[in-house]
């Protein structure tokens, strides 16, 4: 695995090397990094340490520390901390837009309106898509993506009553996030299995999580399965809303947030790179994450078909990967392998409360608490983008 060996070091400033059926060398090299989540701005930071080449594209005009979602949707003021805008940060190698394909004979990235970016080596780093507000995937800009959140906040205080759909980490934050704030709403959770949050977890873990929810009051419906969900008017506040499950429950709501149905986000690459896709729609990667049957194609993050959790630290892991590998394949030197480990995951249970484990081991309430929950990883997010946090 690569371990924070300096770029610059992996660097040289003459070297050849065959890629893709063509010589290429540090003058004709060109990344493009396709997508600006965690994977993608930590790729891009790592290829302007190297002094590459490189255009980092995406949708929005501002990364999104999304892992801080969940809070921007029930406390007023805090989305604009989660929003952080690109340019300040990459200046005119950061392109907005969203991309239409990819010609792999042309190795271009063709975005909506026929623009064209041209690449020696590509970086997927697309993510995943989902329900908002645990997820904010669509052309916007700082301004309009601060105010949804803030829209969102207003729904939440108008309600008395808010129903969580979907028991996955996701929605096991939600509840907790909304309790922790409003503790006087009824909130509920409604969950198709009867364990909570990630199967990757500890057991120990998930049924701590479990607690905790009790402990702040949330009312769990466990081992239920919502029939009809494509009804329901999401995410809007509007009394009594019905929610019948498949053993012919009803249960009401003034609000509905939906937490299921993630899925990676293959839109970009899908119809290029079909031969290539897992059934998930992620892209098989060797161990190198380098693209199956393409050397200068690298997967990243939550789109590249590895084994493990689709959390932001496996995204900076893999990014570190792929750009250090386009230096080894320019130099001649071997590639680096990315080997999985042991499962670390961190749930915020609200702004005072978390459970968690680290590397395969269970962690106190108190340390997820003070690690994550309080803050969020926000720090982290501007410090990389070498920005001043508001």
């Amino acid at each position: 695995m690569f371990l924070n060996v300096p770029f610059h070091l992996l660097l040289t400033n003459t070297c050849n090397s065959e890629m893709g059926g063509q010589t290429s060398s540090m003058e004709g090299v060109h990344v493009v990094v396709v997508g600006g989540g965690f994977g993608g701005i930590a790729a891009a930071q790592h290829l302007k340490a190297g002094g590459l080449s490189f255009t980092l594209i995406d949708m929005r005009d501002a990364f999104h520390h999304n892992v801080a979602a969940l809070r921007a949707s029930i406390q007023p003021g805090f989305a604009q901390r989660t929003f952080i805008p690109y340019k300040e940060t990459f200046r005119e190698t950061f392109v907005q837009g969203r991309v239409q394909r990819i010609d792999t004979e042309k190795q271009t990235v063709v975005l909506e309106g026929g623009r064209e970016i041209e690449y020696s080596h590509l970086i997927l780093c697309t993510g995943t898509d989902g329900a908002f507000p645990g997820k904010f995937n669509t052309v916007a800009s700082y301004q309009s993506a601060v105010q949804a959140y803030e829209d969102f906040v207003k729904q939440v205080q108008a309600a008395d009553s808010v129903l969580v759909i979907g028991g996955g980490s996701t929605g096991v934050e939600m509840a907790a996030e909304i309790k922790t704030e409003y503790p006087d709403k009824k909130v509920v959770l409604i969950h198709s299995r009867v364990a909570l949050a990630d199967p990757e977890l500890l057991p120990s873990v998930r049924q701590q999580a479990k607690e905790v929810l009790l402990e702040k009051g949330v009312e769990l419906v466990l081992g239920q399965k919502v029939s009809n969900l494509s009804e329901l008017q999401l995410n809007v506040t509007q009394k009594n809303h019905e929610v019948r499950t498949e053993r012919g429950e009803v249960l009401t709501s003034d609000l509905i947030i939906c937490c299921t149905g993630i899925k990676v986000n293959s839109a970009a690459y899908a119809s290029s790179f079909s031969s290539c896709l897992a059934d998930n729609g992620a892209l098989k990667v060797n161990d190198h994450l380098q693209v199956t049957g393409f050397s200068n194609v690298f997967a990243v993050g939550d789109c590249a078909d590895v084994n493990e959790p689709k959390m932001a630290y496996h995204a900076g892991l893999h990014a570190a990967v792929a750009v250090s590998n386009i230096s080894n394949s320019l130099s001649g030197k071997e590639l680096t392998s990315y080997r999985t480990g042991n499962v670390t995951m961190l749930l915020a249970m609200g702004r005072d409360d978390g459970v968690g484990q680290f590397n395969g081991l269970k962690l106190p309430r108190c340390v997820v608490a003070l690690g994550k929950s309080r803050d969020l990883l926000l720090w982290k997010s501007w410090r990389e983008m070498q920005q001043q946090q508001p």
